[in-house]
């Protein structure tokens, strides 16, 4: 089969394990004597968005790439969404724990992703070696606070969690739609993962909208349950579900920077990226602001939530504290620059685990 323009897609035998938590389904590839690499996917996605990362890197390190719980090829098992983050960090330390692995793991997080990772190092901090973000959540949840310090725009967290996702989308998940012409199929959101200009081959985007398509969809999954509400934009999050669990009423990842011991981080950012932004396209302040969602109250009352600098607040809150920190931008990648750009990504990784 072709590649992205340069490999051929890579054939890498799925696993499974029975961990005290849920079956796991993962990709492994590499010398396990050698440093441990586990690439932790995102939303609407699934470790298959890693095929090409796990042969870059498997020369080098030995690397695990698990489906989380409600994605891809794992158990199917209830999101408890007032866990936050942590229903998926500890289901990472039960993998790693029935693998027996007896070795610091590099953490790499992207997006949702990222933000387990971090939920992992607040709650493990002396298990992991390093942590590698990349476009990671912000600390503060998606969505529903106004500054860098992740201040709530209200005590109901209005606008945030599964009442916010586009119904119509979830509608055409449920349905596995997969023609493009339709704007909310998972291959028409797909092309948001990436810069405007990046032109994915066709076989690779089969792969990730079946990886989309994989997702658990209900209440106990995507998007989750959620409440009415008094104030804009009239609905609030539930306790179950995907969408839920990375509202900031569940999220508040700022004890980051008071971790100890504090592993390195990378931070891996996309200059075009569109999902995790401060000016974010799925965000619904800013949609609010531009004229999308009818109602909206002004930037005093519901801003556009600034994703990435509450990211870099709690980074420099942590090298402050003592921990250290690197800001990497791809300037032609989006949200996905392990896709877009393997090679640089590729690069500046391994030289990172390399230099620690």
């Amino acid at each position: 089969m072709k590649g992205n323009g340069r490999k051929m897609i890579p054939e890498i035998k799925r696993k499974e394990i029975k961990t005290d938590r849920l079956n796991i389904s993962y990709f492994e590839k590499g010398d396990p004597s050698k440093e441990l690499l586990v690439l932790i996917h995102g939303n609407t996605s699934s470790n298959l968005f890693y095929l090409q990362t796990i042969e870059d890197l498997c020369d080098d390190f030995y690397v695990l790439a698990p489906d989380l719980r409600g994605y891809g090829l794992s158990e199917k098992l209830p999101i408890d969404a007032a866990q936050g983050l942590k229903v998926w960090s500890e289901d990472i330390r039960s993998f790693l724990k029935a693998l027996n692995i007896n070795k610091k793991p590099h953490l790499l997080g992207w997006s949702m992703g990222g933000g387990v990772v971090i939920q992992y190092a607040i709650d493990y901090p002396g298990e992991i070696a390093s942590m590698i973000l990349v476009n990671p959540l912000s600390p503060f949840g998606y969505s529903g606070s106004k500054d860098e310090k992740g201040t709530p725009n209200n005590e109901y967290f209005s606008g945030t969690g599964a009442g916010s996702v586009n119904p119509a989308f979830v509608e055409a998940l449920k349905n596995k739609v997969k023609d493009e012409s339709n704007s909310f199929s998972a291959a028409a959101v797909l092309k948001s993962y990436f810069a405007p200009e990046y032109k994915i081959n066709s076989e690779w985007e089969e792969i990730f909208v079946d990886s989309m398509l994989q997702m658990g969809i209900g209440e106990d999954f995507y998007p989750g349950d959620f409440a009415p509400c008094s104030i804009w934009p009239f609905t609030a999050p539930g306790t179950k579900g995907i969408a839920n669990a990375m509202s900031p009423k569940y999220v508040n990842l700022s004890g980051l920077s008071d971790i100890s011991p504090k592993p390195p981080i990378l931070w891996f950012r996309g200059a075009k990226d569109s999902i995790v932004s401060d000016t974010c396209m799925l965000d619904i302040g800013y949609l609010g602001k531009l004229g999308y969602v009818p109602g909206w109250p002004g930037d005093e009352v519901f801003p556009a939530h600034p994703m990435v600098s509450q990211t870099r607040y709690v980074l420099e809150k942590y090298k402050e504290n003592g921990g250290s920190y690197e800001e990497y931008i791809f300037e032609d990648a989006g949200h996905g620059p392990h896709v877009e750009k393997p090679e640089e990504f590729k690069n500046k990784l391994t030289s990172f685990i390399k230099s620690l």
